[in-house]
């Protein structure tokens, strides 16, 4: 199964990149496959490629969803109950 993190693309570099960021994180991720994004777009990354453009609310929703996901890992009780 692959990932993608939508990220929010905050500067349009040379050679097909741009910089983009999301959770606090910063990358600089080639656009080669969206070449249409453009600064303030969200678009989905995975290893390193722009995959997709997704509008903002499709982008919340998922970049939520894994902050969910890491909260959990840091609750005490469902580690306990892993170890369970």
């Amino acid at each position: 199964m692959c990932l993608a993190v939508p990220m929010k693309i905050t500067e349009l570099l040379d050679g097909g990149m741009a910089h983009a960021t999301a959770m606090g994180a910063e990358r600089d991720v080639a656009i080669d496959l969206t070449p249409q994004a453009q600064v303030g777009d969200y678009v989905l990354v995975h290893a390193g490629f722009s995959i997709e453009v997704v509008d903002e609310q499709y982008a919340q929703e998922t970049l939520d969803l894994i902050q969910t996901m890491a909260d959990m890992v840091d609750d005490p009780l469902i580690a306990e109950a892993e170890m369970a």
